[in-house]
Order: C-alpha cells, then structure tokens, then sequence
C-alpha cells in the first residue's frame, strides 16, 4: 500500500479558514486568483502523497453558496491555437472543459473573458460560441500604460476600458487554462471598478508552489522548479517579505519581479497599503499539512527522475531545447539524485537485452516488478500491461488471454486499410479484451482490476506512440521513457 505523508483534511480546513479570513478582512468581497490547476493537479498528488487531485474545487465546493467563477483566456492564444500539453487540446476547448466541470461540481459560473482582445476573429468565433450556449462573455483589451505609467493604468483610459463585470457573490474566483490568460488583469480590473462604486473589496492568490514555510532548496520546492523549467521559473527567497517582517519565506521569481508595479497598483486602487510582500497575497496552506517527510522526500525525488526523462523525450522530439534538460539536471545535482533510483528503468532495460527488443516495466501497488516486450502481435505496453493484469487476477502467465479470432482481423484491417504493418498497441489491445470480456469471465475480471493500475511506476525503453501513451495516462500510470525512437522511420503515427 502506498505509503500517505499529506493530510488533505487538515489542508482543506486550514483553506478554508484562510479563504474566510480573507473575506472578512475585505468586507466580504475577494477576486482570488487561481495559481496553477483548480482541476486534475496530479503534479502536487504525485510529489505529496495523500493530497487528493482535486482538492482546491473541493474547499470551493464547501464555499459554493458565496461562490462564483470567471473563466479567463487570451486572445493570443485562441489565435495561436495554443495546447495544454496534459490534455493535449487547445486552450478555448479547455475553456468548455473547464465550464463543464466547474458546473458538475455545483460552482456558479459567472462569464468568460476575453483579454488583450485586438479585434481577432477566432475570439470572436469563441465568443459567438459560448453566448449561443448562454455563456456571458466580456472581452478586455491590452492596459494603456502597463506596467510604467500606474496613473494612466489605474484610470478611466486603463482598466476604465475594460468592461465592468456584475459578480453577486462574495468570493469571485479567476481562472484559466493556463499562465499567461490575463488572471492577474481581470482581478486589478475589478477592483478598480468596484472601488469607483465605493465598493470594498480585495484580491488574493489562492497558490500550490513554491510553498512558502518550507525551505528555499526543500525538495518539494525543488520539484516545482523542474516542473516549470520550461517556462524558466526560479525560487527565491521573498526580499520584500524579509525585509518587512525579518522572516524567511520562498516565492518564485515571476511574483518577486512583479510585486513593486502590483504594490503601486493595488495602493492607487484602494488609497492603502494592503500587502507588504507577494508572499502576503498569497494562500498555500501545504506546508502546514505534511505529515510524512521522508515520504514526502521520495515522492519528490520520484517526480524529478519522471521530468528529467520526460525533457530527453521533449528534447528528442525537438519540441524543447536541452536547456530545459540541463537546468533540471542542475536541480537534480544539487539533491544528490541517481537516476537508477528509478527501478522501473532497470528491470525494463534488462528485458530489451534479454529479448532484443523494446522493453516496459511496471512497479505494481504492492513492489512486484512486471514486464513484457513488443512481440509479432502487441507493443511492449499492451504486453506489460496483460501480464500486470494477469498478476493482479491471478491468472498464471502463461494462460493465452485474446483469440486468435479477435487478433488476426484486426492486424489485417490495420495493414490492409491503413497500410501499417504493425503491432496492436494498448489502446487496440484493450479494445479486443473488452470485446472478449462479453463472452469470457476471466477477461472480464481482468478489466474489473485495472483501475489497480493507477499510480502505478512505468519505463519504456523507446518513446511512446499515442495509442500506447494516452491509455496510460488515462489509466493514471506514471510512465517515462527513453529518449529513443522505436524505428527509424521519420513518420510514425498510429
């Protein structure tokens, strides 16, 4: 069983309370900015064991009677038709994604906005959209005077453009598909219109990581930073933050850069000083909810190993350059990490040069180490993931699983109609046993156990294919792999 060093209760209450606080001392009006993902944020589940995925739509559910939301996203990246690489769609999809999925969870949606909108006709498609299905949407321009002139900002010519959004609940929570949506404007904008109605009212950020109370080189903060290489994010130690209260506190660098303008702003709004440090604004109750730290430690490690071999493939891939390898590899230097600490790595390299050919592994729930090869008739995936299945159902590895009648028309239909002369990867596999469950009960209590997959450790010694890769990961299977591709051929696509 895996081994808990997070109490997620204890996290959602000290949130909860905080988010309170914040209300209180705002007279019960706060735009809390969401920092990173209200939704699926796996990355803090995997580096802190016991928090619950979903835990921040699950303290806003507890609030839900004096919640609502607003969905921010940029015009610029509806045009560029920019990609949230773990869901593998486009931001204005992701919108719909997350208006879906803030509904189902019983939160108000209040509008979408458009910012640094320039007339651009896919904002205007979207926006057509989400009205026609009753979405209201409010479309925000570039601020005049951002970030040198704050009096032209923070005027009738600034946020005075942008369109004043009607809220009637007291806790108005902003977010977006990702960074860059104009999270932090909509805010500032809103808090200029509702003080020119006399209205009180605050802002906060309702963050993850860097966490604030554990140290600048702790490993959880650590894993933040090699999470965000890519973007070039850097922890520090909050100046502002130590040079009012004389105490030590991390934030990271985009914050720290930002705060002075923030700090003007935020004064020329509201006529005082609010916050004194980004760490102020900040809400990250993490550090006050770990239980475990030596689990907590390995989680970390765990996860460093999983991005650093992730940014060889990405490297591989030419999607990033090898300085986002080499700045991780810098991080994983400065905590002492091997790479073979991965034992999954290992076991699946032993088995490519047992077999000659490529190799996964997976670590199962209770340590047992499976593996399987790509044969004449399935990937490596397809079949490491039946002989973990066959494990866990306990079903002796040499019992023939799929019929040759299922199998064989298959492969054909494949080389005939497609023209690739290929294996079935995972995604065709569990499709064939789902079709021999009907019929089999054996199959049938194989696919009642694959949610024992979950969280499961995985390697493969050659880079993935999407009908290998997105099974795993909607199975939740933490897999990495080597930089290498399965063949030669430049055009690989099943």
């Amino acid at each position: 069983m895996k081994k808990i060093g997070f109490d997620d209760k204890k996290y959602r209450e000290l949130t909860k309370e905080e988010i309170n606080k914040r209300l209180k001392k705002f007279s019960n009006k706060l735009y809390l900015e969401i920092g990173g993902k209200l939704f699926d944020d796996f990355h803090a589940a995997r580096i802190l064991p016991g928090f619950k995925y979903n835990s921040k739509i699950e303290i806003l559910k507890e609030l839900k009677d004096k919640t609502e939301v607003i969905v921010c996203i940029s015009a610029k990246d509806i045009e560029k038709r920019k990609v949230r690489a773990d869901y593998d769609i486009t931001y204005d999809k992701d919108v719909m994604r997350l208006i879906d999925n803030i509904r189902k969870n019983e939160l108000k949606v209040n509008s979408v906005v458009i910012t640094l909108f320039e007339n651009e006709s896919s904002a205007i498609n979207l926006k057509n959209k989400l009205e026609l299905n009753g979405i209201k949407v409010y479309m925000h321009s570039y601020t005049e005077g951002y970030p040198a002139d704050i009096e032209k900002v923070v005027s009738e010519n600034g946020y005075g453009k942008n369109e004043y959004i009607i809220t009637e609940r007291p806790l108005v929570v902003v977010t977006a598909p990702g960074p860059g949506s104009g999270k932090l404007a909509t805010c500032l904008s809103q808090l200029y219109h509702e003080y020119k109605r006399k209205n009180k009212a605050g802002y906060a950020k309702f963050e993850t990581f860097p966490v604030w109370n554990l140290p600048l080189k702790h490993p959880v903060n650590i894993a933040y930073e090699v999470a965000t290489a890519d973007l070039k994010d850097v922890n520090m130690i909050d100046p502002f933050h130590l040079e009012h209260y004389s105490e030590t506190t991390v934030n990271y660098n985009r914050d720290i850069e930002t705060f002075p303008i923030l700090r003007k702003i935020l004064k020329e709004i509201t006529k005082e000083e609010i916050y004194y440090s980004p760490t102020d604004m900040g809400i990250n109750m993490i550090g006050f909810a770990i239980t475990n730290e030596k689990v907590i430690i390995n989680a970390c490690i765990d996860e460093i190993i999983r991005r650093y071999y992730k940014s060889l493939v990405s490297y591989k891939m030419g999607e990033q350059p090898i300085e986002v390898t080499e700045r991780i590899k810098i991080l994983m230097n400065e905590l002492n990490i091997d790479v073979n600490k991965r034992k999954v790595v290992k076991y699946a390299h032993k088995k490519q040069e047992e077999k000659k050919s490529h190799a996964m592994a997976i670590e199962l729930e209770d340590g047992t180490i499976i593996t399987g090869r790509t044969t004449d008739i399935m990937s490596a995936p397809a079949s490491t993931l039946i002989n973990a299945l066959k494990y866990i159902t306990n079903l002796d590895e040499d019992v023939y699983i799929i019929s040759p009648l299922v199998i064989e028309p298959m492969l054909k239909i494949k080389k005939d109609l497609f023209h690739k002369n290929e294996v079935l990867n995972l995604q065709e596999i569990l499709l064939a046993l789902s079709i021999n469950a009907a019929t089999n009960p054996i199959i049938a209590k194989m696919l009642e156990n694959l949610n024992k997959l979950n969280n499961c450790e995985a390697h493969a010694t050659y880079i993935l294919t999407n009908g290998d890769a997105k099974p795993l990961k909607q199975l939740k299977i933490n897999y990495t792999c080597d930089p290498e591709f399965k063949s030669n051929d430049l055009f690989i696509n099943d």
